[in-house]
Formats: C-alpha cells, sequence, structure tokens
C-alpha cells in the first residue's frame, strides 16, 4: 500500500513537472514571438525562427499551438484581454478618481508594453486575419461600454446610438495613447499619460452635458 502511494506521488510529480515544462515552452514561444514581431512585424515571421527563438526545433512548435495564426491569435487575445481589464477601471471610475485610474491604466501598460505593442502594430498593418480579429475584439469592448453607459440614470434619455458613439470615442481614445505611450521614449511618456487623461476628462464632461436630439 505504502508502496503503491510512494508510486501515485511520484507519477503526479512527474505529470506536473511536464506540464510545468510544457507550459514554460509555450510561453517562451509567446515571448520569442513578441520579441521577433516587433522589429519586422508577425507576418513576416517564419514557424523556424520562432521555435528558435524558444530551443526547440521546428515539429515541436505543433504540440503548443495549431498553427501561426493560432500563435498570433493566442497573442491578441492575451493583449485584449489585458485592455478590457485595463479599461474597465476607466468605466468603473468616471468621477473623482479619474486622475489615478488612468494613472492605473497606464501602470498595467509597463509591464506588458511588448504585448500592446504587438497589439498595436498589427491593428493597422500586418495580418489581415489579426487585423480582423483585433477589430472585432475592440467591438466587444465597445459593446460592454454601451450597456455600462445605459445604466447611468443621466444618460436615460440617450438613444443606443449616442451611447455608441461615446463608448467608441473612449475605448478609441485610451487604446491610441496606449499605442503611443509603447512607443515613446521614457522623457515622453509622462506627457502621453497627461494628455489622456485630460480627454478623458473632456469626454466625461461633455457625455454629462450632451442632451440628445428629439429625433420624430
Amino acid at each position: 500500500m505504502v508502496n503503491e502511494c510512494m508510486l501515485h506521488t511520484e507519477m503526479s510529480e512527474q505529470a506536473a513537472t511536464r506540464g510545468e515544462r510544457k507550459e514554460r515552452t509555450r510561453q517562451a514561444l509567446l515571448d520569442g514571438t513578441l520579441a521577433l514581431a516587433a522589429d519586422r512585424g508577425f507576418a513576416a515571421l517564419s514557424l523556424r525562427e520562432i521555435a528558435r527563438s524558444a530551443n526547440i526545433v521546428p515539429t515541436a512548435f505543433y504540440r503548443h499551438f495549431a498553427s501561426l495564426e493560432d500563435l498570433g491569435a493566442t497573442l491578441v487575445d492575451d493583449g485584449v484581454t489585458a485592455l478590457r481589464l485595463a479599461l474597465r477601471e476607466v468605466r468603473r471610475n468616471s468621477d473623482a478618481g479619474l486622475s489615478d485610474t488612468i494613472r492605473f491604466v497606464f501602470a498595467q501598460v509597463d509591464p506588458k508594453r511588448e504585448l500592446f505593442g504587438f497589439l498595436t502594430r498589427e491593428r493597422h498593418g500586418g495580418s489581415l486575419a489579426l487585423r480582423t480579429a483585433i477589430s472585432l475584439e475592440l467591438q466587444l469592448i465597445v459593446r460592454e461600454l454601451v450597456a455600462d453607459l445605459s445604466r447611468i440614470r443621466a444618460l436615460d434619455e440617450w438613444r443606443p446610438r449616442d451611447l455608441e458613439v461615446a463608448a467608441d470615442l473612449l475605448v478609441a481614445t485610451v487604446t491610441d495613447s496606449i499605442a503611443a505611450y509603447v512607443s515613446a521614449a521614457p522623457r515622453d511618456q509622462r506627457m502621453i499619460v497627461d494628455r489622456t487623461l485630460q480627454q478623458v476628462r473632456l469626454i466625461s464632461l461633455g457625455i454629462r452635458a450632451w442632451k440628445p436630439r428629439n429625433e420624430s
């Protein structure tokens, strides 16, 4: 009985070790892709050089991703998830804590600059599949914000189209600022944060002052 327990424990530890190694290799592939794409863009990368960046043979790549497109989609998903979490703070704190909230957003960007850089670069160039995926994900974020805005009592009379315009403006402002931030020199980053704060504050004031037109 004791031997069986020891054997079971040993097998569990071996399985855990294999799983940890596989996860480390998978993360190495993602990190290597981000580093390579920063210079040439994702569409210019080959499976061979991505595999080399993680110190594995090309055939071993398929143990972690079905294709290069699958790897790219994973990076998009990771980037959009991080962006959604950051923007969620803006949506939750649109009043007195706005300054702290904006700075919080950029604090989330700092440790993931390569990921956010990938997202903003691929959003406007490179792979059509990634551009499409990013565009769809950003539309979902806009819809989430529309739903949030619709719950604000002061906006009860707003039409869905007006809410969508306001949401799109907020999302575009913050995402464009993040794109500028990740490519800026450290000396310019504070200016970008301050400008973003001013822009979002003006948008917030405009939303509160806007009176939707009555259309027959």
